[in-house]
């Protein structure tokens, strides 16, 4: 093991370092940041974690942190160029523990992120979404999601099952969430630096612009391939303003897959064209809800993330191959299947059908179902313009 200056432990920043059998060396991690009874885990310490965290730094003489960086820079280092790592435990998550691993050499410092699963549902998780950001990154032109660096590695030292991966850290992204102001939802961007703001009308549209063009982009309407799960409550998204301009990356990707088993795929128009309405109707109830305030009840957006998530939608749509079975682009199919063949009846009845697949244990369901048949009126009259 490299201690000392070799390896830093701190708990989100510099200001907070954590020293080796001291005080919170010794306290148990918590469970996530929805604990609110002070709940942890009774077999896995803060140095349990830092410990397992410096294995997996250390594997193969710091080979996985050095390969990293070459990918991340072009720049070749060895373990000798390594001056100092310092590990930051950046949060107690839902289903990780991040840490943000910053490799000090003499030519620069280079910062990622450890995902790090030490509950049931996160161990359920990790694997895959290893797996899936791999693919996704090599089947698809875009940068909305992090690169992955190093392999699945799974922790040995504690009494509870660790499994980690290495991804890329987006520098200057922040987590955002819905708050209540003067009685109105707004949407709160956690600044660590410039402390919380509030996000304007215009930001907020194109804060669920950006997010419903991301998921659209990496459906596959073909094979109804998307990502899912994904939630605004468990911080999937971060965002990036600068100059009064939105930046969004999706930072996890827990699974992507068809909601049709293959051999029930039909790849007639019609069925295309329904895959995709209910693809839209999923994203358009499920890029509305959140948790107030991050930890809070469950929340529901302004109408104005409407305007955004349509745009977007389209948007990503209109960037899309045609599909072997429909001659026409497919936005212009969607639109006119949306607009002549669905009446606003029957979307609404195919939403409470999409919703009724939904966890009825979830505190959400109650929520949308208050919401859904306003919610159903306003996508009509936000796509068809009547």
């Amino acid at each position: 093991m490299y201690f000392g200056k070799k390896i830093n432990f701190f708990l989100a920043d510099a200001d907070n370092p954590v020293q080796i059998d001291g005080e919170t060396w010794n306290n148990y991690l918590p469970l996530g940041r929805k604990n609110k009874k002070g709940i942890t885990f009774e077999s896995l310490s803060y140095g349990d974690y830092f410990l397992e965290v410096s294995s997996f730094v250390e594997s193969n003489d710091f080979g996985v942190i050095t390969q990293a960086v070459y990918l991340q820079s072009g720049k070749r280092i060895s373990s000798k160029d390594v001056n100092e790592i310092n590990v930051f435990l950046e949060k107690h998550g839902e289903f990780y523990h991040p840490s943000r691993i910053e490799v000090v050499s003499d030519r620069k410092r280079n910062s990622f992120v450890l995902n790090v699963a030490v509950s049931a549902a996160g161990n359920r998780y990790i694997e895959n979404e290893y797996i899936c950001l791999n693919r996704l990154n090599n089947d698809f032109p875009f940068a909305f999601i992090p690169e992955v660096y190093g392999e699945n590695f799974i922790g040995e030292k504690s009494k509870v099952d660790i499994r980690m991966f290495l991804g890329q850290w987006f520098e200057g992204y922040n987590e955002f969430h819905i708050t209540c102001r003067q009685n109105k939802k707004r949407i709160i961007v956690w600044d660590p630096v410039e402390d919380h703001y509030l996000l304007s009308k215009k930001q907020t549209i194109e804060l669920y612009h950006q997010a419903a063009y991301i998921l659209t982009s990496y459906y596959n309407p073909e094979t109804f391939e998307q990502i899912f799960p994904w939630h605004h409550a468990a911080g999937d998204f971060i965002l990036k303003l600068q100059d009064d301009k939105i930046d969004l990356k999706l930072i996890t990707v827990r699974g992507y897959s068809s909601p049709v088993e293959k051999n029930n795929i039909q790849h007639d128009p019609a069925s295309v064209l329904e895959a995709l309405l209910v693809f839209f109707l999923n994203l358009s109830i499920r890029i509305r809800l959140d948790r107030l305030d991050g930890v809070g009840d469950p929340a529901w957006a302004e109408n104005v993330s409407v305007d955004g998530m349509v745009s977007g939608f389209l948007k990503a749509l209109e960037s899309k191959k045609n599909v072997k079975s429909i001659p026409a682009p497919l936005d212009e199919s969607f639109y006119y299947y949306f607009s002549t063949i669905i009446s606003e009846a029957e979307l609404y009845g195919l939403a409470l059908d999409i919703v009724d697949s939904y966890n009825r244990l979830s505190g959400e369901v109650s929520l949308i179902k208050q919401n859904l048949e306003s919610h159903i009126g306003l996508l009509y009259q936000t796509i068809c313009g009547t």
